[in-house]
């Protein structure tokens, strides 16, 4: 039995909860997963997962080897990469997942950029304003803000962005700019209705504190959707710059009550634990690190 296989193995069984979606993770066929965890077990002469027909949960033994086989798998990865010399070699199917008006804005228009570093490297976008499940959908790695629910999942922050009120000129030249947070009582907002969106907002000033209920006739499960409603002067709303970053430099809408904070958002890559993160998903992520930290640029057309 090969060691660091069988631990590979366990670990996706551990992270992914089923021999099915480990195998799914790992690109082979459930019956592999399954006797390759009864030989592990049958050589440790102990049992390592406790089966039900709904999860796999490890023991006690199985959780302190857990963490010793996590490490070792991650450390064979890394000197694999050394050796080889990480990036050099990409190649093959890069599966990423991001929701679509972030993907559209700030990841597609330089997604050539990273084809050009590897050009072996073939991408399948997954758009899609949900958590979906990575593992079921065979997701490398998905790029989501606000709540993370995936367990057995790793999670890294690469990028953070102002919340903000906006709306376009002409809306407030029709209801008045507000002065204060209090003021967006009285204004028509679209409501972004999912996950760091919603109607109930705390804002900060110093130690003072302002909590506003918003009101509006259009709420939107989409962030296009939010946007065009915006962009057609509907109301004012709530949400990242990045939902809005072409139009804010350009003056299509503008932001109001710049003197308030509201928490911010944050942007996280959600990637597989261990071995399991191939080293596809690893440079991906890097390179989008360095996009969000780079100053945008204006588009510049050349006939």
């Amino acid at each position: 039995m090969d060691r660091l296989n069988a631990m590979e193995n366990f670990v996706a069984v551990v992270d992914a909860g089923s021999f099915s979606a480990a195998a799914r993770l790992l690109g082979i066929g459930q019956p592999a997963v399954s006797k390759t965890i009864a030989q592990l077990e049958l050589q440790l002469g102990v049992r390592l997962l406790l089966r039900s027909s709904r999860r796999m949960t490890p023991t006690e033994a199985g959780l302190r080897f857990y963490e010793r086989a996590r490490r070792a798998v991650a450390e064979a990865e890394e000197a694999e990469l050394a050796a080889r010399g990480a990036g050099a070699s990409l190649s093959g199917l890069l599966r990423i997942c991001a929701g679509v008006t972030f993907a559209r804005l700030h990841i597609l228009p330089h997604l050539q950029l990273f084809l050009d570093q590897h050009p072996e490297v073939n991408i399948d976008v997954v758009l899609d304003d949900r958590n979906i499940d990575m593992l079921e959908h065979g997701i490398d790695v998905a790029l989501r803000m606000g709540g993370l629910n995936d367990s057995g999942m790793t999670a890294r922050r690469i990028g953070q962005a102002r919340r903000v009120v906006l709306g376009t000129p002409a809306y407030f030249a029709r209801a008045g700019l507000p002065a204060s947070p209090v003021d967006l009582a009285g204004n028509q907002a679209i409501v972004y209705a999912q996950p760091g969106g919603g109607t109930a907002w705390t804002f900060t000033q110093g130690g003072e504190e302002a909590s506003v209920a918003l009101t509006g006739k259009v709420q939107v499960n989409a962030a296009e959707g939010v946007r065009a409603a915006v962009l057609a002067g509907m109301g004012l709303t709530i949400v990242s710059e990045w939902m809005f970053a072409p139009e804010l430099r350009d003056g299509q809408v503008c932001r109001v009550l710049d003197d308030w904070r509201l928490p911010m958002v944050d942007l996280w890559a959600v990637y597989p634990g261990g071995r399991m993160a191939s080293a596809k998903a690893r440079a991906f992520i890097e390179f989008v690190e360095q996009l969000l930290s780079m100053p945008p640029q204006p588009a510049v057309v050349q006939v």
